[in-house]
């Protein structure tokens, strides 16, 4: 029997990119229950950009909540709980406040099949679905048994992202600001520093492109020891470090593309609609199969078969990503250029029309 709910707390405690990934049900959820309450709970790390997300009507912090866990679900009315992730000190809290609804994976853990009572039961290994399809099988027990497909998916991310004017300053000087994303802070098979460089090199000979370098301070760190060659070309900026995880989604929906290997700001660019290009290797579970930025103008690149590196997961890079020539990476950046181009020059000409019409 389908349950009923008035107030769903999905939990998903881990990096930016399964975060972004797992936001679409809460749009799904409210497609079928438009007056469910949704709360998000999610490490402090990841919480400015689940606020941007309009289908999360409450964002809670794993850091305080893990300090008084009974007060929280006394004082929330929380009737379901989804476990998108397995969180063994979550099942036992979850189970000890006696929330009506515990949903999680009983294939995934032994403890989901103790604690939680609404079972899913599905395994990833093999599986042709995308790591966002995945989470729609939690909505089984709303009687919600479609798995969409991912252009539905990528239809259901709904944010509202603040202009920053410090941002649109940074921009405003050049007409194609170019995002790149260099590091993975070890979660994605890294395209070589030496691509980029070259593919920096390559869009030079155009002068309205302006690429910049975006990372942690460590990333920034990282580029300035082993890739001066890049932060001295001219037409590349380096902001590594500088903005907060919310002004880094005003920095990625302000700009005109992004490209990063498999990491948390490739998915949140794509989930902005922003034109977005993941760079992966073929071999699973890292393939873009599995992975690939969800977005209306999002696009991955990857090799057609594995090469003998892939079979170590912990290497940074491979073959693989090497055989990713700059050249096919720059001929779909110059294509983003042509289009952007297209829309402001469509702009103006709406603009003279207007304004002959009001004159």
């Amino acid at each position: 029997m389908a349950i009923t709910s008035s107030h769903v707390l999905i939990c998903r405690t881990d990096n930016i990119g399964d975060v972004i990934l797992t936001l679409p049900i809460a749009a799904f959820l409210k497609q079928h229950y438009p007056t469910l309450k949704i709360s998000f709970l999610c490490r402090a790390y990841a919480a400015p950009v689940v606020k941007q997300c309009r289908s999360i009507d409450d964002v809670v912090e794993l850091e305080g909540f893990l300090q008084d866990p009974a007060a929280y679900f006394a004082d929330a009315n929380v009737d379901t709980i989804i476990l998108a992730q397995p969180n063994k000190r979550m099942a036992i809290e979850a189970f000890k406040a006696r929330i009506p609804n515990r949903i999680g994976n009983a294939r995934h853990k032994l403890y989901q099949m103790l604690y939680c009572n609404r079972r899913v039961r599905f395994k990833k290994g093999n599986s042709a679905y995308h790591e966002a399809q995945f989470n729609f099988e939690f909505l089984r027990p709303f009687g919600l048994t479609n798995i969409p497909e991912l252009a539905e998916i990528s239809a259901l991310y709904d944010f509202d992202v603040p202009k920053n004017p410090e941002i649109n300053q940074l921009f405003q000087a050049h007409p194609f600001n170019l995002i790149l994303h260099t590091k993975s802070n070890g979660h994605g098979r890294e395209w070589p520093i030496k691509h980029y460089i070259a593919l920096a090199r390559q869009l030079s000979e155009y002068p309205d492109i302006k690429l910049w370098l975006t990372g942690s301070p460590a990333e920034g760190q990282w580029l300035a020891e082993n890739a001066s060659e890049l932060l001295q070309l001219q037409n590349v900026g380096n902001v590594c470090g500088k903005f907060t995880l919310d002004q880094l989604s005003s920095l990625i929906k302000a700009a005109d593309g992004l490209i990063a290997s498999g990491t948390g700001p490739l998915h949140v660019s794509a989930a902005l609609g922003q034109r977005t290009l993941g760079l992966f290797p073929p071999t699973r579970p890292m393939h873009p199969g599995r992975w690939a930025p969800l977005g209306r103008q999002a696009q991955a690149l990857c090799m057609p078969v594995s090469c003998n590196g892939c079979e170590d997961s912990k290497a940074p890079s491979c073959d693989c990503m090497e055989k990713i020539t700059p050249e096919s990476v720059a001929e779909i950046v110059l294509q983003w250029r042509r289009e952007a181009q297209a829309t402001q020059a469509a702009k103006l000409s709406d603009a003279v029309i207007s304004d002959s019409i009001q004159s």
